[in-house]
């Protein structure tokens, strides 16, 4: 498919304008859009605020590589921008992301028979977020899968915990995300329980990303003590 201006790279793919409207998202790992576009448009038809997908065919000549997913352009600065700008608090990033986490697992999932399963993201961040004239949008969809909500909960606060618990100026405000987001999440991390057995998975899978370098794979031990710290109600 012929590629316009890029506008962003990412670990793992590249973004490129077609016009105003679209954009086209190609992996540059040879990864597979499929499931990801599925996903969204499942999401997108239950309200959830994610993107919308269209056949990449349908966007020039040629049969299209299913490493390319065209989208919606977006708008807007991503919460990440939003928060180093200091157009939205710390606070209402992290309030910002419970919300679209209990939202998103209001949804049933698509094809688990498990009735405590939900779509999960596993990838949600702030840099992950869109802050749109019409609201906040949830971009990169390429980890999601279905499975116990806690395991999305846990991923995200990890991925927070990480860069609050390293030396970058980065890790005051993530510190503070990680705080607010906690708060607004509800259930606590125990040792024991479900969620904490989540958390605990959710370490193990950042531990084998090989996307992390070796510095922030060593984070992980400090980055679990830092949720179990800042969890509310929790002993």
């Amino acid at each position: 498919m012929q590629t316009g201006e890029l506008l962003g790279s990412g670990r793992s793919a590249d973004v490129f304008a077609i016009d105003d409207h679209w954009v086209l998202r190609r992996y540059r790992d040879g990864g597979d859009a499929t499931t990801e576009a599925a996903v969204m448009a499942y999401l997108a038809e239950r309200g959830y605020p994610v993107p919308r997908v269209r056949d990449p065919a349908g966007a020039g000549p040629g049969p299209a590589p299913r490493t390319d997913l065209v989208m919606q352009r977006l708008h807007g600065p991503s919460m990440l921008q939003a928060l180093l700008q200091g157009t939205i608090t710390a606070a209402e990033a992290g309030s910002a992301l419970a919300d679209l986490l209990h939202r998103l697992h209001s949804v049933h999932a698509r094809s688990s028979a498990d009735p405590g399963h939900r779509i999960l993201h596993l990838d949600l961040h702030p840099d992950n977020v869109m802050l749109t004239p019409g609201g906040p949008m949830v971009i990169d969809w390429r980890n999601t899968e279905e499975g116990p909500p806690a395991l999305d909960w846990g991923m995200s606060s990890l991925i927070l915990a990480q860069v609050a618990v390293d030396t970058t100026a980065l890790a005051p405000l993530a510190r503070a995300v990680l705080a607010s987001l906690l708060t607004h999440l509800g259930p606590t991390v125990v040792p024991g329980n479900t969620d904490a057995r989540c958390l605990t998975e959710a370490r193990k899978r950042r531990a084998a990303d090989p996307s992390m370098s070796e510095s922030e794979t060593h984070l992980l031990d400090d980055a679990m003590g830092l949720i179990l710290e800042l969890t509310p109600g929790r002993p």
